[in-house]
């Protein structure tokens, strides 16, 4: 499926659940004062070099930094999932990685998506064309019969019904995790080369209306902090990874800084604008951190606010409407104000390619949407996602880290 069609099945109520409408309501343990404690001392563990992760603005920090945890399960810990990017694409595949499903285990590729909040697989699905669930083999597994429906006006879609069963990663499980069984999709959701999609946003949007995996991991006290973190490598195909319940320092050379969630559907916060070449464009909207998209998109209109700050840019010749190029013989400097703090996008993901054989301007990896829901939201994918190591945490309100990723110092 196209990045852009995959987009407008995602994001096509943003607008109503940003203004807090048709959401379903988060477990009260999710907004527990003791997970703070938690994540605090996770990022104080003196085991561990952590002097880089300091966790700005809290005043907990000292009185959790030898706590050892003793209000979390006894088994909890974290776990690790390697990511893989699909390279041969001329448009997005997500990244994804492996999922256990059922009481044998059986692995399915699934894509990671921090902006999504539902777990589907195919099972018994006669148009799917990826790997499907046998759920013959997993005597733990459950249907309800109840309908499970992800449609798009009716030109993407991915119908079922809502099942039950064990699902596990890197040895972390969770007993009667709910997914959509899918049994019949649209045809361009067999282009990609994965089975289904792991949801890792707020529950608030799930259409199944239940928890999501990583939300029952906390609720259980299966992981020792509740955050999950992501490292995306820059231009291999293998490298990525995903933690759930703890971090990889080794993927991180400079600090952590937080920025608040504004908005427990997303992971949102505040997109204050940008600074292109050294001009202030002004944003004043939400923005999604997505890893289940490639760029970064905004509206159409400002788009063109950013794009004209940069020297020769204007709108794609060979590319569809929204794209726009600039000089491949420039290296303009970008960067974004999220939640008051700036953050820098490297010319190494934004310029994505030539528009055009033979052409002297490249692609801008920042592109304009016309959709109604655009006019409220930025979407920031695996783009920006590159150059910092990402931490997603139901702790102190919400709130997601941003470190410089390994990535820059190569």
């Amino acid at each position: 499926m196209g990045e852009i069609q995959a987009l407008q099945i995602k994001y096509q109520n943003a607008l109503n659940f940003l203004a807090g409408k048709d959401l379903v309501a988060l477990p009260g343990a999710l907004s527990d004062p003791g997970l703070d404690a938690l994540s605090d001392a996770a990022f104080t563990d003196t085991t561990n070099d952590l002097s880089g992760f300091a966790s700005f603005g809290s005043t907990t920090i000292s009185q959790q930094a030898n706590m050892s945890f003793s209000a979390m399960n006894a088994a909890a810990q974290s776990a690790t999932d390697p990511l893989t990017d699909e390279m041969q694409r001329t448009i997005n595949v997500p990244f994804y990685g492996p999922l256990e499903f059922g009481k044998k285990s059986q692995q399915l590729s699934v894509a990671f998506d921090t902006c999504s909040a539902d777990l589907w697989i195919p099972v018994g699905c006669s148009d799917c064309v990826n790997p499907q669930y046998n759920v013959a083999a997993s005597p733990t597994y459950r249907n309800t019969g109840n309908v499970f429906n992800i449609n798009y006006e009716g030109f993407s879609y991915a119908e079922g019904t809502l099942a039950y069963d064990t699902i596990g990663m890197g040895g972390l499980k969770v007993n009667s995790q709910y997914f959509g069984a899918v049994t019949d999709a649209s045809s361009n959701f067999n282009a990609n080369p994965i089975s289904g999609s792991l949801g890792l946003s707020f529950s608030s949007i799930a259409t199944s209306g239940k928890p999501t995996f990583f939300e029952n991991l906390i609720m259980q006290g299966k992981v020792e902090a509740p955050f999950f973190s992501v490292h995306l490598t820059r231009g291999k195909a293998r490298g990525s990874k995903i933690t759930l319940g703890g971090w990889d320092m080794s993927k991180a050379v400079g600090p952590l800084t937080w920025v608040s969630v504004i908005s427990k559907t997303y992971w949102t916060v505040h997109f204050d604008g940008a600074v292109v070449d050294g001009n202030y464009v002004s944003g004043n909207v939400d923005a999604a951190i997505d890893t289940g998209t490639s760029y970064i998109y905004v509206s159409q209109t400002l788009a063109y606010s950013i794009y004209a700050n940069i020297l020769g840019a204007g709108p794609a010749a060979n590319y569809s409407s929204g794209f726009f190029s600039f000089p491949c013989d420039s290296n303009p400097t970008i960067s974004f104000s999220l939640g008051g703090h700036d953050f820098g996008l490297s010319i190494q993901d934004f310029k994505l390619g030539q528009d055009g054989y033979g052409s002297t301007n490249c692609i801008g990896g920042i592109v304009g949407l016309d959709d109604p829901f655009m006019e409220g939201i930025v979407i920031i994918g695996n783009e920006f996602m590159k150059s910092w190591y990402s931490v997603f945490d139901y702790s102190h309100g919400a709130r997601v880290g941003f470190a410089p990723s390994i990535n820059n110092a190569q």
